[in-house]
């Protein structure tokens, strides 16, 4: 088999394109793949695909897969065509995408890469400079989205994610019945959340039926404003009541610590992250006898801890009616505690307990969200931060948007010989 034949059937190349010349550049490192487009071939314009006439030739190259340890370029003389509705234009060709100088192949293998490492690992692996990995990455994001026939789930969770300091965040919409980015949108504002209903048909926001979140005002307008029977819909997260509980905690022992010191009572010291453990989840044996007995003392951080594990519990009712009535008490306790953290928490759960109400009969929680978050703070970390808002998006959406991030023209490259 001749040289142009090997890597005619190595590149896919067929008719109407052949393979002209290949060439070993050793200095270089390269092997040059000449293909030229037979004359004989019928031209179409790329917009509307209606015949069109020769208009002139580029000369472009792409990388390809390295050929053992070189590196292998195509280069073509491309035609563009005139087209009388869309004027002159460049006709694309089998083996790569439009606008980019690899072929679909090696795009396939910087995308399989960057799902492995960092963008910057990706660059110096495979010798090519940040800008052009980032290229693959948009293109690929782009392909995807566009691609993407979003069915709306019918549970979604919606949280904040921090892009940098000084409090920048973004907002993101999650799939919660199979983990995955739906959208991503700057800041945490309710414009931030309206984005992506106002992307919905009203049949498809009617699909919803559950919309879990933390107790973000601008959220929730924005669900009420587009969801319908939203407030039947919104779920305020387990998780985020119960860090407001245990901050509030926090604050009670904080206080009672400073009085206990200044009476010369060390009893609270290095006592912290005691109070802040779940019920079922007690401290080790060195320090439970002692934790137990300031559990069921007169301190008021005690109190405290008993008032935010008897709301946890409370999360096991299943029956609305039920949950409704064991809430109620909770807030009347609450408020009677003399604890002003206590209170100012219960008067929060009192104002938002519709929500709550409907995370336990629904069941809904925001852990995949929270796990995606996690995964998204460690894309920060591999990528050491991201200078702009559209690049952190762009990330997200290539690790976690659950797309279809391949060129469409790698079908048509590969060979079944």
């Amino acid at each position: 088999m001749k040289d142009r034949d090997l890597y005619a059937q190595i590149l896919g190349i067929r008719k109407p394109w052949f393979v002209t010349d290949v060439q070993l550049a050793l200095p270089e490192g390269e092997i040059l793949v000449r293909v030229e487009l037979l004359s004989s071939a019928r031209l179409s314009c790329p917009s509307c695909e209606g015949q069109a006439k020769r208009y002139d030739c580029r000369r472009r190259r792409w990388r390809h897969l390295d050929t053992c340890q070189y590196r292998t370029i195509l280069e073509a003389e491309v035609p563009r065509v005139e087209c009388a509705e869309h004027g002159v234009q460049q006709i694309p060709v089998p083996w790569a995408e439009p606008n980019s100088r690899f072929t679909a192949l090696f795009e396939a293998l910087v995308i399989d890469w960057l799902q492995e490492a960092s963008l910057s690992a990706v660059a110096r692996l495979l010798n090519l400079t940040w800008d052009q990995v980032n290229g693959v990455m948009e293109r690929a994001v782009k392909r995807g989205l566009k691609r993407r026939q979003l069915e709306v789930p019918t549970r979604i969770g919606v949280d904040e994610t921090s892009f940098q300091k000084r409090h920048e965040y973004v907002t993101s919409v999650i799939d919660l019945v199979e983990p995955k980015v739906l959208y991503v949108a700057d800041d945490r504002k309710s414009e931030s959340l309206s984005g992506f209903y106002e992307g919905l048909t009203e049949k498809q926001r009617a699909r919803i039926k559950v919309v879990a979140m933390d107790m973000h005002r601008p959220y929730i307008n924005a669900t009420r404003e587009h969801v319908p029977d939203a407030d039947t819909k919104i779920a305020f997260d387990k998780f985020h009541v119960a860090q407001h509980l245990s901050n509030a905690v926090d604050d009670v022992r904080r206080q009672e610590n400073r009085e206990l010191l200044e009476a010369g009572d060390r009893t609270l010291v290095g006592t912290k992250y005691l109070w802040l453990k779940r019920k079922d989840v007690p401290p080790a044996e060195t320090t439970r006898a002692g934790f137990m007995r300031m559990a069921k003392g007169l301190l008021r951080t005690a109190r405290a801890w008993a008032i935010k594990e008897a709301a946890m519990l409370l999360w096991k009712y299943r029956v609305r009616g039920w949950a409704q009535r064991g809430w109620r008490s909770w807030i009347s306790w609450a408020m009677r505690s003399r604890l002003e953290p206590i209170r100012k928490v219960a008067r929060t759960i009192r104002d938002h307990l519709p929500g709550i109400i409907n995370a336990i009969v629904a069941r809904a929680t925001n852990a995949a969200t929270e796990s995606i978050n996690s995964r998204i703070q460690w894309l920060k970390k591999m990528a050491c931060g991201f200078r702009n808002r559209e690049r952190f998006r762009n990330a997200i959406y290539f690790h976690l948007g659950g797309l279809d991030l391949y060129p469409d023209a790698c079908s048509l490259t590969h060979t079944n010989a």
